[in-house]
């Protein structure tokens, strides 16, 4: 254990951040899982609405600096390229 106050106090903050990041994780992965599911099992119109969702979700998290930019964008293409697969079959 910390005996200096600022190492006490980094060590608080740091166990908070990490709460707040495994939040974070869980929400995007939730997201992206339900997405996943719908287009599984090829409903259209909800996937659609569950993309908007991740899309919004992986700008959040990537404003945050949990992930980078370029993840984000990378999230939604794969996303986006899933919805277009299954809409022109």
């Amino acid at each position: 254990m910390p005996k200096i106050k600022s190492a006490k106090k980094a060590l608080r903050q740091s166990t908070r951040r990490r709460k707040v990041n495994e939040g974070r994780k869980i929400t995007l992965k939730k997201t992206i899982k339900t997405f996943r599911k719908l287009v599984q099992e090829n409903k259209g119109v909800e996937a659609k609405d569950a993309l908007v969702k991740v899309f919004s979700t992986a700008d959040k998290i990537a404003k945050t600096k949990y992930i980078k930019k370029a993840k984000a964008d990378r999230i939604k293409s794969r996303a986006a390229k899933l919805l277009k697969k299954i809409e022109t079959k």
